[in-house]
This record gives structure tokens, C-alpha cells and sequence, in this order.
């Protein structure tokens, strides 16, 4: 049986989401905290699926271009 690892990242730390979307690490808990951006925990790490950022940004351009 053949495993198949994605090249790409399916989750991201709060750090990479920090530097993806360019804010500050507690506006980045913050949208955590609000259910704006859902996130897990793996152990002690927090993990942001990388769909979740995306929704984020779409709904983010949306909401300024109504």
C-alpha cells in the first residue's frame, strides 16, 4: 500500500498564519477565540486548517467589496 504525503501543508501554526495574513499574534488568537478562524490543538500546538485561512480571506474580500 502506497501513502501519499502532501507536498503543501494541510495546517498551519499560529506563527505561519501570522506571517500569511500579516497580523499580530493576538489578532490572530483573537480570531481564533471569536470562531472567525477555526483552529485545533495537536498536543500543545495549535494548528489552523489551511481552508479555514483561505475562508477567511475570501470572506474577508467579500465583505469589503459589498
Amino acid at each position: 500500500m502506497l501513502t501519499v504525503v502532501p507536498t503543501e501543508p494541510q495546517a498551519l501554526t499560529v506563527p505561519e498564519v501570522m506571517a500569511a495574513l500579516r497580523l499580530s499574534r493576538s489578532k490572530v488568537y483573537d480570531l481564533i477565540r471569536t470562531k472567525q478562524l477555526p483552529s485545533y490543538t495537536s498536543g500543545r500546538s495549535r494548528r489552523i486548517p489551511v481552508d479555514a485561512v483561505r475562508h477567511y480571506m475570501h470572506s474577508r474580500l467579500e465583505e469589503n467589496a459589498a
